[in-house]
Formats: C-alpha cells, structure tokens, sequence
C-alpha cells in the first residue's frame, strides 16, 4: 500500500518500497554506529514525522542543527522588534512564526494584544505593500532567514527604492549556514560525523560552499529534500563516504538544487548586502555568519533609521535550547521540557517554531520520559 496517492507529485518520494530498498542498503553499509546531523528544521520534522530516526536506529543517530531561522533570531532583535511595534505610527511586519518567540519583555503577539498594529505577512513584498498603503505611517519588515530568503527579502528593498518608498524598512537578521556548520565543526567536544545540507538554502547558493569544510574537516555533507526518500538517499551518501572514509559533497536533491544554485538569487544578495559577524540565538556570535545591508541601502535599514542598538539579554538559565541546536543535547535532556515548556508556554524558540527540534519532539511524541498524550 502507497501512502499517498499517485497523483500526488511527491508519491515517488514516498513510496514504502522504495524507501524500504534504500534503507535495506544502508543497513547493508553499516559496519558502526554513526552521528549525522540535519541542518534544517524542516528536515529535523519530516526526519520525526516519517519515523526515520527509529528506522535506523541504533546504528545511525540523528542529531539537531542550527538550521530553523525563527529558533536563532537572538532575543536582541526581538525586543528591537516589539520596541518599534510600541511605537504609535509604527506597523510591524512579520512572519507568523516570530509572533511568540518570547524576547526579554514578552513577544510580538503580547505587544499586538496590548494594542500594537503588528501584522501578519507572507512575504516581504506583503510589507512593501502596506507601506505603499499607508504612506503616513512607518513599515518595518522583520526580515529574518538564511540564504533562502535573502533573495526574497533582497527584492523588498530593491522595489522600495525603485518606487520611492521611504518609510519602509527592514530589521535585516539573514545568517548564514556555513560558518555555522564550521563552529560546529571546531568545538572540542564535537561529535558529528556527517550532514545533511538543507536543499532549499543550496538551491540559492550551490554546493561550492561547502566543498572547503568538507576537505578540511574530512566530514561528508549531503544535500538533500525534505521527503523520506530525499533524506533516507543523503543518508546513504553519507554512510557511503563514512564507511570508505572518503568525504565529499554530494546531492541528494538533483530535482531542485544546481551544483552553482540560482545565479540571479546570488546577485540580489551581492547587490544589496556584505558578510556580517551575527548573533545566534542561544549560541552566540559567530564571525561573518550573516548579511548586513550595504551603506548605499542604509535608508532602508530599520537599525539606522530608529537608531536601535543591540543588547544581549540573559537567557533562561533553565533553556537548553543553544546546546540542542548545536547538537549537544536533545529536547528531553532540557528538565524544562514538556513541563516548563511546552507549545502553548515556550521558554526558548525552539518550541515556538513549526521548524523547532523541541516542538517537534512534542508533537510527534519523541520521548518515553514525558507524557506526552495530552
């Protein structure tokens, strides 16, 4: 039996028997117990969703990375954000997702309940809109994510000056995977042996970025999708190139990701923002691990206009969620976990986040110790 229909264009992708030839040859490969890490969110949710954890467990261990944008946007520029939404001619736009990732003071929903304009978009363009809507008001895009939207968000500020409209800005919060993965990479106490690449960011950007880390470091990263097969086929890559110790850079996502990713994404970014020392969410500041906008931008740079500084508050000391996202630690290694924290009360943004390693634990029931059936 299919689990999807076949008309359903990810029906291939899906496929039991297909996914059960891969898995027989990955068992196939296996001399040892391996630890790989997935980048992305999405990957860490249709990793659990689909139960391929437990199809390889004990000898392939999941671990999670830094690769959910909402979960390492820092507290600092979430209090920015609510900062300027309290602001009286102010409109803050924003993903739906940063709505309850909790700052120092509370969080955008909060500030929207206590009579903020704080809206809802689904696009950088959405934001561009109201401010063209609304000319005798302040728009201010909270503009968060990887290289995958960095384009997107890029297009934005193009248009904003193309049309003239000033009183439209952006608090810019783009990071970037690689460097992040390099930190990973340098601690002492690593123990990652592989990486699934997120397809979405490679599609922008290629794999030549990763191509260094890999010679480097002697680590195999697979670029893949976010379908059980996408990801059971990188998995494959990586305990081949384990197994025969013999690194490389490959991809699982031919379907949707080039060698050289997407030439005219990668010139909006060149065009309109430089690399940036950026400030991770639980982790820390990682050099050149960011975009910044471009002086020639600076208009349309919401940190310049309202003149916001960046101070780092004091997380909860009891969140755990900078180590989960290094991969140190799993979601019930927190002792908040399912208790202090849950979905409806998150202490940290990985709990918030459709892409959080914790929400996603709690939601596809990942822990024997808690009880979760509620």
């Amino acid at each position: 039996m299919r689990l999807i229909p076949l008309n359903d264009p990810n029906a291939p992708f899906r496929d039991p028997q297909l996914v059960q030839a891969v898995l027989k040859r990955i068992k196939n490969r296996l001399s040892r117990h391996w630890v790989i890490m997935e980048m992305c969110g999405g990957q860490t949710n249709a990793i659990l969703k689909h139960g391929i954890d437990q199809l390889l467990e004990p000898e392939i261990e999941f671990v999670h990375g830094p690769g959910c944008p909402v979960c390492v946007t820092p507290v600092s520029l979430v209090d920015q954000a609510i900062a300027l939404a309290a602001e009286k001619d102010v409109i803050l736009a924003s993903y739906g997702d940063m709505l309850r990732v909790p700052g120092s003071r509370g969080s955008l929903a909060g500030c929207r309940a206590a009579g903020a304009d704080v809206r809802v978009v689904y696009a950088a363009l959405d934001a561009l809109a109201l401010a063209r809507a609304n000319p005798n008001r302040e728009v201010v895009f909270f503009g968060i994510g990887f290289e995958t939207t960095a384009p997107a968000n890029g297009i934005s500020i193009l248009e904003a000056a193309r049309l003239s409209v000033f009183n439209f800005t952006v608090i810019v919060s783009q990071f970037c995977v690689p460097p992040a993965l390099e930190m990973i990479l340098n601690a002492p106490d690593n123990h990652v042996q592989g990486f699934l690449a997120a397809g979405h960011v490679c599609a922008v950007m290629g794999l030549d970025e990763y191509r260094p880390l890999c010679q480097r470091f002697r680590v195999p990263i697979s670029v893949t999708g976010f379908e059980p097969l996408d990801l059971l086929l990188g998995v494959e890559q990586i305990v081949r190139d384990l197994e025969a110790d013999t690194p490389q850079v490959s991809n699982a996502y031919p379907r949707s990701v080039a060698d050289k990713g997407n030439p005219q994404a990668q010139k909006i970014i060149t065009q309109l923002f430089e690399p940036a020392d950026r400030e991770w969410r639980g982790i820390g500041t990682i050099p050149n691990s960011g975009w910044k906008l471009k002086d020639t931008y600076a208009q349309f740079d919401a940190s310049v206009r309202f003149g916001l500084t960046c101070q780092v508050p004091e997380q909860p000391d009891v969140c755990m969620a900078g180590m989960i996202l290094q991969g140190k630690k799993t979601p019930p290694d927190c002792p908040a976990f399912a208790r202090q924290c849950t979905p409806d009360y998150p202490l940290g943004a990985t709990m918030v986040s459709g892409e959080g390693a914790c929400a996603a634990w709690y939601r596809y029931r990942r822990s024997a110790k808690y009880d979760l059936s509620a």
